[in-house]
């Protein structure tokens, strides 16, 4: 975990000094708001296979219900153990609105953390490429999800989504581009970010909740950067 985000204020004012449309950003939304993660690497990833190619509150619902298996007596459930996952007939977790594809891939993730391929203390020691390619070995997760797993669980300080699609149209709308760029141009726009694009990364997405820009209507938003990977992902 690094403190670019639990302490941000040296990240900020890298971010400040090297980037005047980032400074300016920064000045609209203040200062960056995180919670330090409680959840282990597997619980995140099975909330992100859940959460694929649905709404927050259909998928929120889902998620009570497969939990409430595991404890029925608790209004919000428990994650399961990945043994308690695989011991599980498919009927009951199909009981709760999972997809059999989305079934298929928490099993397949359980079955990793099982055989030692997803452990918490190992992941943290893995370099960012290298978590991305061991989780990305999960059915069902692909390289943006293993991204977010870096930012948001994890932390890491210098990660840059070049797949989102909320992140590209922050780039096109606040960088006053034509069109959305690609990955190359998104790359050299933020290299002055490093080694903190992570947090360069949030202030984009924040940037959708103000009028920055002079924009009258801004065709982004946050909730366009939801990736359906589960399909092509194997």
């Amino acid at each position: 975990m690094t403190d670019a985000f639990q302490h941000p204020q040296e990240a900020v004012e890298h971010l400040r000094r090297s980037d005047s449309v980032m400074a300016t950003v920064i000045d609209a939304v203040g200062p960056p708001a995180m919670r330090a993660p409680s959840e282990s690497v597997y619980e995140a990833l099975g909330r992100a296979i859940l959460y694929q190619q649905l709404a927050g509150a259909a998928a929120t619902a889902i998620m009570i219900r497969f939990k409430r298996i595991y404890a029925p007596d608790e209004p919000e459930g428990r994650f399961p153990e990945p043994g308690e996952l695989i011991a599980t007939d498919d009927e009951t977790l199909r009981a709760s609105g999972l997809s059999r594809q989305k079934l298929s891939y928490l099993k397949d993730l359980a079955a990793h953390v099982l055989d030692g391929g997803i452990v918490d203390d190992e992941i943290a020691a893995l370099s960012d490429e290298e978590i991305i390619e061991r989780v990305s070995s999960v059915k069902g997760i692909g390289r943006w999800t293993a991204e977010m797993l870096l930012i948001f669980h994890l932390q890491r300080p210098d990660v840059l989504p070049v797949d989102d699609l909320g992140v590209r149209n922050a780039f096109r709308r606040l960088y006053n581009l034509p069109e959305a760029p690609k990955a190359p141009e998104m790359i050299e726009l933020a290299e002055p970010w490093r080694p903190y694009r992570s947090l360069g990364t949030w202030y984009l997405w924040q940037s959708f909740d103000f009028n920055l820009m002079g924009e009258t209507n801004v065709p982004g938003t946050r909730a366009e950067s939801t990736r359906e990977e589960g399909a092509a992902a194997s």
